[in-house]
C-alpha cells in the first residue's frame, strides 16, 4: 500500500481518487463481463503502464527545457500530431483547440485576442497584444495566416508574460516552436493530401546528420484550394483561394558544449484578395446575389504575402552549468493587395495597399542551472521595426493617397529569479523594464494629379510624429509542489504594451494590465490524466482600438476606458484503455466603462473628408459633418471576448494483431457571441458558434492514412468583423492525406 501524502487538500484528494476509480471501471470492465468470479484484474507491466501514459511534453518559453506540468502559467500546449488530430492548420484555427483565445483573419493582419486582450486594429502604430513568436523570434502581425507544417509544438500562454516575453504581451502569448535538426539519424516524413474545393497539399522534412556534431533538416509545404467565393461582379475575382509555397532549412552544429543552431524559412502566399461581407445596416450594405459565399464586387482583388525570416541561436554551457545564449534575428515581411471597399457593385471605392516591415532583433541570457534553491535568468534585448506604407484609394471623387514610414525601437532589461523556501515551495519574482521609441512621417493627400488640386495633391493629415515611452513589468509568485504530481501556484503579474502618436499632434496611450491569478496542474492515475485549472482577475487600461478622428477623417488607434477582466478556465487531457480524451473550457466575465465614439457602422459610404468647420455644410471629400453621428455608450463586455469557450475532443484506438491501428476522432468546440466594435449595436454582434470536425486515421507501420472533415455541420457563421467588413468562416471541407515516415 502506498503511503498516503497528506499535503492534498481534500477536494484534491477526491478528484484524485474519482479519477483513479474511473480508469479503474475502465481497465476493469471488460475483464468482469467474461469472469464475473474474478474480484480484480492482474495488475499490468510497468512497460503497459508506461505506454498507456500520456507522452511528457517539454517545452522552452521559460528559457529552458521544461515540462508543460511544471511551468505555474495557464497554458496550452499542442504537439505536431496533436494539431492535425484537432484540425488545427494555421493560426486561426487555434481558438478550437485552446480556450479563452479568438482569431479573427481582417485582412491585413489577424486579429489575436486572449481573455478578451490583444490586438483590434490594423493600423502599423499599434502593437501586438498577443506576441507571437516563431522559434523564438517576434511576429510582426504581417503574413501570420501561413500553414503549419513540420512543427514540433505550439504553445498558447494566457495572461500578461511581461517578464521573459516583454511588452506586447498584455493579452498572453502564443510561441510556435518548428522541428529542429537532430544528431539522432536520417529521418523524415513525406504527405500528400487533396479534398474539396480542389485542394491540393504535398509537404514532407528530411533530417540528414552529417556528422557526430553537425545536421541539417529541410522542410517544405505547398498548398492550393479553390476559393469558397463566387463573385458575380465583372472581374469575377477569386478572393479566399490558397496558393501558398513555402520552405524551411535548419543547420544544427553541436561540438561539446557550444551548440548553434541556424534556421531561415521562406514563404510566400497568394490567397485573391481579402473576402469581407459588409456590416448589416451600415452604408455599403446593399446587398449581394445569392448567400453567404456569392459575392458583387466593382474592383479587382488581389492579397500577396511574401516573408522571410533568419534566426540564429547560440548556447554555450560552463563547467558551473551556467548557459550563455544569443538569439538573433532578421524578417522582410511584405504584402500587396487590392480591395473593394465598399463590397458590392453600387459604388466604385477601390484601395490599392502595399505595405512591408522589415524587423532586426537580438536577445542574450545567462541562464543559471536549477540544481540548487537559487535559480535565475537575466536577459537584454533589442527589437527594430521598419515600416512602409502605400495606399492608394479612389471612389467617385478626388483619389486619397497615404504615404507612409514608421520606425520603432524597443529595447529591454529583464530578470526572473526563483528560490526555493522549502524543498516544495519556491518564491519567483520577475522584473524588466521595457522601453518604446517610434518616429513616423509622410502624410494623406487628396486630388493628386487633378488640376484644381496642388501637384502633390492637397494634405488633410501629417503625419510625421514622435513618440516614446517606458514601463516596468514583471511578476511576483508563489510556487508550491505538493507532491511530483501537483503544481499550486499563485501570483501578480503586470504587462505592458506601448502606445504611439498618430500624427504630431494625436496619440495614444500604452495598455497595461495587471493580473492576479490562482492555478493547480495536476497528474493522475500513473500518467494517463493530466489537469490545469485557474482563476483570474484582470484590471485593464486603455485597450487600443481603431475609431474614426475626425479631424483627418481618418481612422487612427485611441483608448477605451478601463475595464475589469475576471474569469475561470480548466483543460484536461486522458489516455485511458484506448480512449483519447481532451477538453477545455473558459469563463471569461470583463465589463468597460462609457466612451463616445463615431459610429462608423452607420455613416454613409466613401469618402468623407476632416470634420467641417462650424456653420460650414457637409462637403465630403473636403469636409463632413460628423455631429449626428456621434454615439454615447453605457459601458459593456470587452470587444472580442466571449464569455463562454469550451472544446471537446475523444477518440478510441482499435488495434490489431498485425500492428495496425483504426482511430477515428471527434472534435467539437463552442465560441460565444462578442462584440467587434464599442457601439454594441446589433451590427457589431458576432453570434455563438458551435463547430465540429471528423478524423478517421489508418496506421500500419511508417505510413498513415487519414480521412477529415472540417465544420462537420457545415456551419454558416460570421468570425468577426472590423470597421464596416464582416468576415465568416470557411464552410465544410473534406479531404485524403496519406503520409509515410522514414
Amino acid at each position: 500500500m502506498k503511503k498516503c501524502n497528506w499535503s492534498y487538500s481534500a477536494p484534491l484528494l477526491a478528484l484524485n481518487l474519482a479519477l483513479n476509480m474511473a480508469y479503474g471501471s475502465f481497465a476493469t470492465a471488460a475483464t468482469l463481463a467474461d469472469n464475473a468470479d474474478e474480484q480484480q484484474p492482474e495488475p499490468a507491466p510497468a512497460a503497459a503502464v508506461k505506454d498507456q501514459a500520456i507522452p511528457e511534453v517539454v517545452v522552452t518559453s521559460q528559457r529552458r527545457a521544461t515540462k508543460v506540468q511544471d511551468i505555474p502559467i495557464a497554458t496550452t500546449v499542442l504537439s505536431g500530431d496533436q494539431l492535425k488530430a484537432q484540425s488545427v492548420v494555421r493560426l486561426a484555427d487555434l481558438q478550437t483547440a485552446s480556450p479563452a483565445l479568438t482569431v479573427v483573419d481582417a485582412g491585413l493582419v489577424s486579429s489575436v485576442n486572449i481573455r478578451g486582450i490583444g490586438l483590434a486594429s490594423g493600423s502599423p502604430n499599434v502593437a501586438n497584444g498577443v506576441a507571437t513568436y516563431v522559434d523564438g523570434l517576434f511576429q510582426p502581425p504581417l503574413v501570420s495566416a501561413a500553414s503549419y507544417y513540420d512543427i514540433a509544438n505550439v504553445e498558447i500562454l494566457r495572461g500578461p508574460q511581461g517578464t521573459l516575453v516583454g511588452n506586447s504581451s498584455t493579452g498572453g502569448a502564443v510561441l510556435i516552436t518548428t522541428q529542429n535538426p537532430r544528431l539522432s539519424g536520417m529521418e523524415g516524413y513525406a504527405e500528400a493530401g487533396f479534398g474539396s474545393y480542389n485542394a491540393r497539399n504535398l509537404q514532407g522534412a528530411i533530417n540528414v546528420p552529417l556528422s557526430d556534431t553537425l545536421a541539417i533538416r529541410l522542410a517544405g509545404n505547398h498548398r492550393t484550394r479553390d476559393s469558397y467565393y463566387t463573385d458575380h461582379g465583372v472581374y469575377h475575382n477569386t478572393p479566399g483561394k490558397l496558393d501558398e509555397n513555402a520552405g524551411r532549412f535548419g543547420l544544427l552544429w553541436k561540438p561539446g558544449k557550444f551548440q548553434a543552431l541556424l534556421k531561415i524559412d521562406d514563404v510566400e502566399r497568394k490567397s485573391g484578395g481579402v473576402v469581407g461581407k459588409p456590416v448589416p445596416g451600415s452604408a455599403n450594405d446593399f446587398g449581394a446575389s445569392g448567400g453567404v459565399f456569392d459575392l458583387d464586387y466593382n474592383s479587382p482583388t488581389r492579397f500577396n504575402e511574401r516573408g522571410l525570416m533568419n534566426s540564429l541561436e547560440l548556447k554555450y554551457e560552463l563547467d558551473n552549468g551556467v548557459v550563455l545564449r544569443s538569439l538573433s534575428g532578421y524578417q522582410d515581411k511584405k504584402i500587396s493587395a487590392g480591395y473593394d471597399q465598399d463590397m458590392s457593385a453600387r459604388l466604385s471605392n477601390y484601395m490599392d495597399q502595399i505595405v512591408r516591415e522589415r524587423e532586426s532583433s537580438q536577445e542574450f541570457n545567462l541562464i543559471s542551472p536549477t540544481t540548487g534553491r537559487f535559480n535565475w535568468i537575466l536577459g537584454a534585448y533589442f527589437q527594430q521595426n521598419t515600416i512602409d506604407v502605400t495606399i492608394l484609394q479612389t471612389s467617385a471623387g478626388p483619389q486619397v493617397n497615404v504615404d507612409g514610414k514608421n520606425k520603432k525601437r524597443v529595447t529591454g532589461l529583464f530578470a526572473q529569479t526563483g528560490y526555493k523556501l522549502t524543498d516544495d515551495l519556491e518564491l519567483q519574482f520577475g522584473l524588466r523594464r521595457s522601453t518604446f521609441k517610434a518616429t513616423g512621417e509622410g502624410g494623406v493627400f487628396i486630388g493628386r494629379g487633378l488640376p484644381v488640386f496642388p501637384a502633390g495633391g492637397l494634405q488633410v493629415a501629417d503625419l510625421t510624429a514622435a513618440y516614446e515611452d517606458s514601463k516596468p513589468t514583471g511578476k511576483l509568485a508563489l510556487n508550491w509542489k505538493t507532491d511530483r504530481n501537483n503544481l499550486l501556484y499563485a501570483f501578480a503579474a503586470r504587462g505592458y504594451k506601448p502606445g504611439n502618436a498618430n500624427s504630431a499632434t494625436t496619440k495614444f496611450d500604452p495598455e497595461t494590465v495587471m493580473n492576479y491569478e490562482l492555478g493547480w496542474k495536476s497528474t493522475m492515475a500513473e500518467g494517463r490524466v493530466r489537469t490545469q485549472l485557474d482563476v483570474f482577475y484582470n484590471d485593464y487600461k486603455n485597450f487600443q482600438l481603431d475609431f474614426l478622428d475626425t479631424a483627418t477623417g481618418q481612422n487612427n488607434p485611441a483608448n477605451l476606458p478601463p475595464s475589469t477582466i475576471k474569469g475561470i478556465e480548466g483543460q484536461i487531457q486522458a489516455k485511458l484503455n484506448g480512449f483519447g480524451i481532451n477538453a477545455g473550457f473558459a469563463y471569461v466575465d470583463s465589463k468597460m466603462g462609457a466612451i463616445s465614439l463615431v459610429d462608423v457602422l452607420s455613416l454613409p459610404a466613401g469618402l468623407l473628408g476632416p470634420q467641417c468647420a462650424a456653420g460650414t455644410p457637409s462637403n465630403p471629400p473636403i469636409c463632413f459633418n460628423y455631429g449626428p453621428y456621434i454615439y454615447a455608450n453605457q459601458g459593456g463586455p470587452n470587444l472580442m471576448s466571449p464569455k463562454l469557450t469550451y472544446n471537446l475532443g475523444i477518440d478510441y484506438k482499435f488495434a490489431f494483431e498485425n500492428g495496425t491501428s483504426l482511430t477515428p476522432r471527434l472534435n467539437f468546440s463552442h465560441i460565444g457571441d462578442s462584440y467587434f466594435y464599442a457601439t454594441y449595436q446589433p451590427n457589431s454582434h458576432v453570434a455563438a458558434r458551435n463547430l465540429m470536425s471528423a478524423l478517421l486515421t489508418l496506421r500500419h507501420d511508417d505510413w498513415t492514412a487519414e480521412l477529415f472533415v472540417n465544420n462537420l455541420a457545415d456551419k454558416r457563421y460570421v468570425a468577426g468583423g472590423s470597421g464596416t467588413s464582416l468576415f465568416y468562416g470557411a464552410p465544410r471541407e473534406f479531404g485524403f492525406r496519406l503520409n509515410k515516415e522514414f
